[in-house]
């Protein structure tokens, strides 16, 4: 065998070992991935930790102090799917992506928004729901505003809810106005009702629903929502099986018709409000 012939040879078992060797570590690194997912850590502890925060249909308490909602039929769904138990961790608005980060639950289902600036800190899922912004409005202050020009103006005020993306949507759409943010949504509403701002911006149905409770007092001056916003789940980063399984769910359940039907009672029909009043 020539020197050429030896080291060929050489080499040609060092590939073979190294290949081996790449193999059984990219196995086990895959196992310890397996391992650390919050989707098995869920399993193993039989419980799904679900933050969200308190959005009318989106989850509120009903007149028992349970929790009720679009988004907690979808946590309920979900855990039941799964074999497990839900437990809900209601947590402000705007310190609910830290709260997932720090583990303080392993999921937010809470009607959020995926937009680019989110997606930076969590991962989403594919979109289970579409929301859109409309404007709820005082109807003394803004009696002769129908068009979404006529509340881009320094002399408007806007009442929304801070970290939101209805914030993010005044800001955009309504740039000229005087924006007013509040830490949670009585917050804002209150600030309509106290006739301190011209408009609140919100998600819908939630003005909608405004302007049919208060009928002389507030209305809604838009036809037709003026976003389209995808609603998803959010979960820590480094998690693809966890991320892999909501998808799945989502396309099932998708399927099947139960998010249409579901999102159909809580968004369009007043059944569920004899268990709030």
């Amino acid at each position: 065998m020539t020197l050429w012939q030896t080291t060929r040879t050489g080499l040609t078992a060092l590939i073979v070992i190294l290949g081996l060797a790449t193999a059984v570590w990219a196995g086990d690194t895959r196992q310890e991935l397996a391992q650390d997912s919050a989707l098995e850590q869920v399993m193993r502890r039989g419980v799904l930790k679900v933050g969200f925060s308190t959005f009318v249909p989106w989850a509120m308490k009903d007149k028992d102090g349970d929790f009720v909602g679009f988004e907690i039929d979808v946590a309920r769904r979900l855990a039941a799917d799964m074999g497990v138990r839900v437990q809900f961790v209601p947590t402000k608005w705007d310190g609910i992506i830290p709260a997932l980060l720090s583990g303080k639950f392993d999921i937010i289902i809470g009607g959020m928004g995926i937009t680019p600036s989110r997606n930076l800190k969590v991962n989403f899922s594919d979109p289970y729901e579409f929301t859109g912004m409309s404007i709820v409005a005082d109807k003394k202050l803004a009696q002769d505003m129908d068009t979404l020009e006529a509340f881009n103006a320094p002399d408007v005020t806007v009442a929304v809810r801070l970290g939101t993306t209805a914030e993010k949507a005044a800001k955009n759409f309504l740039p000229k106005a005087n924006l007013r943010q509040f830490g949670d949504e009585a917050a804002s509403i209150q600030e309509l009702l106290n006739g301190k701002a011209h408009c609140l911006v919100a998600s819908n149905p939630l003005p909608r629903n405004l302007a049919a409770r208060y009928p002389d007092r507030l209305f809604v001056p838009l036809k037709d929502d003026f976003t389209k916003e995808p609603i998803g789940v959010a979960v820590r980063k480094g998690d693809p099986d966890f991320l892999n399984y909501l998808n799945n769910w989502i396309r099932v359940v998708n399927a099947e018709g139960w998010l249409d039907a579901r999102f159909n009672y809580w968004f369009y029909t007043e059944e569920w409000k004899a268990l709030i009043q």
